[in-house]
């Protein structure tokens, strides 16, 4: 029998005042074999985003299905006040976590990001000065990575490819991009052309590497206004896929930043990651998040002319490779095996 009226009942919810938000998803169902060093490289990654972000920063985890550990871990994490949310669930697979992360709020920024990740000083500002700089931002990376104007990036080819915005410039940072292939087990084996020139969009507010890889981004949260409820794969299928098209489907841009402000650490441990230095950004200019904006769904005609056609009219033969690479002034000694 109840009695009496919840106090609560038809009271609005208040918010906290909460900026950014970052949601990692974690899966370590042991430390065995792929995943004996994965715990550490938990803590790296869990230390380096208390390390770096400012405190108007909302830190969600998801344990996906994780060992006893693990779940420890995280509760005493979230006890001492370290981060605001962890969520517990068998494992469901990694998007459909990352979903349950980023319902329940309307913060208007959202990180979603591996557990591997070991964040950089500065990160969260030099992403929203790419925000501030580019009107149709829709997603900001952080690791730059080779070629990334080639997918998922139709749109803003399209948009501005007779404009003088768009050229290929020289790599900021040479070996950090070289170190992220090297955490993803490539070795050497990639053109090094690839490590001198990049294709980047500058206007008058700053400028940015077009593209953006998925493995650590920055979204705005009005792309997440409408999301599916559940994916059928554990990873990869079409799971993926939702997050590399969120933007196109809105019709704003893939982005990253022009220097490395994170690093793909991957399963195995190597001292370099215990020595990296990372300082807390204590001057953080919170104007840079006082823009906004309003998205609609594009049309399906639009989205498969500019993601669609024009992308394959771009880079489906070497013939339209080369006029492309020519006009956005590629050195012409790197146009025929770039």
């Amino acid at each position: 029998m109840r009695v009496g009226n919840n106090p609560h009942k038809d009271k609005e919810t208040s918010h906290a005042n909460y900026l950014h938000q970052i949601v990692i998803p974690v899966y370590i169902p042991n430390f065995e074999g792929y995943f004996k060093d994965s715990f550490k490289i938990l803590q790296l990654c869990v230390n380096s985003i208390l390390a770096t972000v400012h405190d108007k920063t909302f830190v969600t985890i998801i344990n996906n299905g994780s060992c006893t550990e693990i779940r420890n871990y995280l509760d005493d994490l979230f006890q001492k006040n370290a981060i605001h949310e962890v969520i517990h669930t068998e494992n469901i697979g990694k998007l459909n976590a990352i979903l349950k992360g980023i319902s329940g709020n309307n913060i208007p920024y959202v990180t979603i990001a591996d557990s591997d990740v070991l964040f950089c000083s500065n990160w969260q500002e030099a992403t929203m000065e790419v925000f501030n700089a580019f009107e149709k931002a829709g997603v900001v990376g952080i690791t730059p990575q080779f070629k990334t104007y080639e997918t998922n990036c139709g749109n803003l080819l399209f948009e501005n490819y007779f404009s003088n915005k768009i050229k290929f410039t020289e790599v900021a940072q040479p070996t950090e991009l070289e170190m992220f292939y090297q955490s993803v087990g490539w070795g050497k084996n990639f053109n090094t052309d690839y490590l001198k020139y990049t294709l980047s969009i500058e206007n008058s507010n700053g400028n940015a590497l077009i593209g953006s890889g998925h493995f650590v981004a920055t979204y705005h949260k009005e792309l997440f206004k409408e999301m599916p409820t559940f994916f059928g794969y554990k990873m990869g299928g079409d799971s993926e896929a939702f997050l590399d098209k969120v933007a196109l489907n809105k019709g704003l841009w893939r982005l990253t930043t022009t220097h490395n402000f994170a690093f793909h650490m991957g399963n195995s441990f190597e001292n370099w990651m215990d020595e990296a230095t990372i300082e807390k950004n204590d001057a953080f200019n919170f104007d840079l998040y006082a823009e906004s904006r309003k998205v609609k769904q594009v049309s399906k005609v639009e989205y498969f002319i500019k993601n669609k056609l024009f992308t394959r009219l771009c880079f489906s033969k070497r013939f339209f490779k080369k006029i492309f690479y020519k006009r956005f002034q590629l050195p012409t000694e790197m146009r025929n095996k770039y």
